[in-house]
């Protein structure tokens, strides 16, 4: 286990993550971010600002496409998903803070596809956990981390009203 008081400075994870992807969009510069809410989507944001292209930026919001719906019910902050561009045909990335047991990626993808068939989808995390119960992986990710199954990774922005704030992780042990 990680630890608790030295986590990476999500920030320089992010520049790490930029560096990775910019081949990718060096050799198709239509490629589409986008990022699952919310960490996701901060995500994609810095990235959007971080790559030389500038690419657009869209997000997903998964909550009626959790496959425990029905035990979790309703997210109270249900957001919008957007596209902002036609992603049919077109590369995209899909932009999540931690990769774990696969569900969330299933479950972005199966909402992505609402708005078109993308010519192809790769994923790309900050942190990725392990622990799959679905046959998903991230093609970028700059920490592999090994937690307890009770142990949460949260990617956090602050301040939160801000959406410049400056992004840190946090892990809480329950």
């Amino acid at each position: 286990m990680p630890d608790l008081k030295n986590l990476p400075d999500a920030e320089q994870q992010i520049a790490a993550l930029a560096e990775q992807l910019r081949p990718v969009f060096e050799k198709a510069p239509d490629t589409v971010l986008i990022g699952v809410f919310t960490g996701g989507v901060w995500i994609a944001e810095r990235l959007s600002q971080l790559l030389p292209t500038h690419p657009p930026v869209g997000s997903v919001d998964i909550s009626f496409y959790r496959d425990d719906f029905s035990e979790r019910g309703l997210r109270p902050n249900v957001q919008p998903t957007t596209v902002p561009v036609d992603i049919v045909g077109k590369p995209v990335i899909l932009v999540d803070d931690v990769l774990y047991t696969g569900r969330t990626t299933r479950a972005a993808l199966n909402e992505l596809f609402d708005y078109g068939r993308p010519g192809s989808v790769q994923l790309a995390v900050l942190a990725d956990r392990g622990e799959r119960q679905l046959p998903i992986a991230a093609d970028f990710c700059v920490w592999p981390v090994n937690l307890p199954a009770h142990a949460s990774l949260v990617l956090v922005r602050t301040p939160v009203d801000e959406s410049e704030g400056k992004l840190t992780w946090s892990l809480d042990d329950a």
